[in-house]
């Protein structure tokens, strides 16, 4: 590299220079080998790191037991609405729906995806809201919410911004899918992209690894980047042009979520939250979801792993879990402290995690090295710690076999199988209550396959109303597809 002239350094020299003074110079141990492409490249990616943050991060997490655990002993189940089904009272769930549906009417809410995950664990190599899911007419994930935000659009007389939060793995394939697909009927001009932020992976020196000769082991800040990317992609300020006030936050894994939920906002707005989550009731003490509970009296949410299984499968005197609610990764930001967190301001900070993986990367002589064992540390931030920051933070009960399916795995729980069945289940039910006589086996699956698109019925209410004027109603039979 070439001075600018005297003892000036040129951006790329200073850059180099401050990796050095950090303790990091070895991610430019090969520069000199590299071709100007490849130069290019890592000098580009070690522009986006904050070496002050990677310091602080490596002096804290990885001393040892440096992260902070909770006192068990502080836990606490936490309150939370209970469905109208489940003992909640139904006049204030009428209350919450109409206050909800008010703000729809005024355009005041927008949706979230968290779509940055590749379908790995699927065996699929490509980005996960591609994957097809649906029974019938096997619809990708990222048509199944489409179609739910045009429906809701529609039936309040105001088309919905749409976020999509990718990953660098996951952004070009993702807006290149949509756009393939005229973005389902979307306004193009309503849907948004939003890249993800990187951190690098350390060892356990906290030095940072090399992914190749030319390029670092980069991977995505966790969930938790939401509140930045909102802020540094202007979402934020998007969203207060257009007088949108509430974001519904959900990840792209779950076809049965409700993406626009207006007894959900209704609780947000009327109780003042700055941040609202969703839990459903956990079918065993060993389920294998995020935990939410109070701990010093501020909400949080412990991974399953952290809880010993005395208090998993602890009960109260009528048998029900102490530890119940469990976390299905849906919320309800308000703008202003999403800008808040984005910030850090008002000690609305998110902690970093750190999660031991194998890192590919190189060795000293620039050859791959593939580790056998863990080799070093991701940091990644969780949404869900930004719920002790939050004012009057909320927690609304869900019903899990209307909202909570998600695809994971290949095979067994959590599996395309499952969700498959599950949304069988619930197309039948609404069927059922619709006064269609179906046989149905003793979990409510029905012995064919049907679907309905959200344009013909989103929910059990929307489900009904669309039956109701069909006429002549079709047969059911295998295959049926209302849309």
């Amino acid at each position: 590299m070439q001075h600018n002239g005297g003892n000036s350094l040129g951006p790329d020299e200073a850059l180099v220079k401050a990796f050095g003074d950090a303790g990091q110079g070895q991610v430019f141990v090969f520069l000199d080998q590299l071709t100007p492409q490849e130069r290019r490249r890592l000098l580009d990616e070690a522009s986006e790191i904050d070496l002050p943050q990677v310091g602080r991060l490596t002096r804290t997490l990885l001393a040892k037991g440096a992260e902070q655990k909770l006192d068990l002993t502080e836990l606490a189940p936490v309150p939370f609405q209970s469905r109208p089904e489940q003992g909640g009272a139904p006049k204030d769930w009428a209350e919450a729906k109409s206050v909800g549906e008010a703000a729809l009417r005024e355009g005041g809410v927008a949706a979230f995806t968290v779509a940055g995950g590749q379908g790995t664990r699927l065996g699929y190599d490509s980005p996960k809201g591609t994957f097809r899911v649906t029974p019938v007419a096997c619809k990708p994930l990222f048509q199944v919410f489409a179609e739910k935000l045009r429906a809701t659009g529609r039936r309040y007389g105001r088309p919905l911004h749409w976020f999509i939060m990718t990953s660098h793995a996951t952004h070009e394939a993702t807006e290149a899918f949509l756009q393939e697909h005229a973005f389902f009927g979307l306004d193009a001009g309503r849907v948004h992209f939003l890249r993800q932020g990187r951190m690098p992976a350390v060892d356990f020196e906290g030095k940072i690894l090399l992914e190749t000769k030319s390029s670092l082991a980069l991977s995505p800040n966790g969930h938790g980047g939401t509140f930045r990317a909102l802020a540094d992609h202007g979402a934020l300020d998007l969203m207060e042009r257009e007088g949108i006030h509430t974001l519904s936050y959900f990840q792209v894994d779950n076809p049965l979520v409700h993406c626009i939920d207006p007894a959900f906002i209704g609780w947000h707005r009327k109780l003042h939250a700055e941040m609202t989550t969703k839990i459903v009731r956990k079918t065993r003490g060993d389920e294998k979801v995020g935990v939410v509970c109070a701990w010093q009296g501020k909400p949080v949410v412990v991974e399953y792993s952290e809880l010993p299984a005395a208090l998993q499968f602890a009960t109260e005197a009528n048998g029900a879990l102490h530890y119940l609610a469990g976390n299905i990764a849906v919320h309800l930001l308000d703008r202003e402290f999403a800008r808040r967190v984005a910030a850090g301001g008002d000690g609305a900070v998110l902690p970093f995690h750190q999660a031991k993986k194998k890192i590919l990367t190189v060795g000293s002589e620039g050859l791959p090295l593939e580790p056998a064992e863990p080799n070093g540390v991701k940091f990644e931030m969780f949404v869900f710690d930004a719920l002790p920051c939050s004012l009057n933070p909320v927690f609304i009960e869900a019903n899990r076999a209307d909202e909570f399916s998600p695809v994971k795995n290949a095979t067994g729980p959590d599996s395309p199988q499952t969700c498959r069945e599950d949304q069988l289940r619930q197309f039948a039910r609404w069927l059922k209550q619709s006064g269609v006589e179906l046989e149905t086996d003793a979990t409510g699956l029905p012995p064919l396959a049907l679907e309905v698109s959200p344009l013909f019925g989103y929910d059990e209410e929307t489900f009904a109303e669309a039956w109701a004027r069909l006429s002549p109603k079709p047969e059911i039979k295998d295959g049926l597809y209302l849309s």
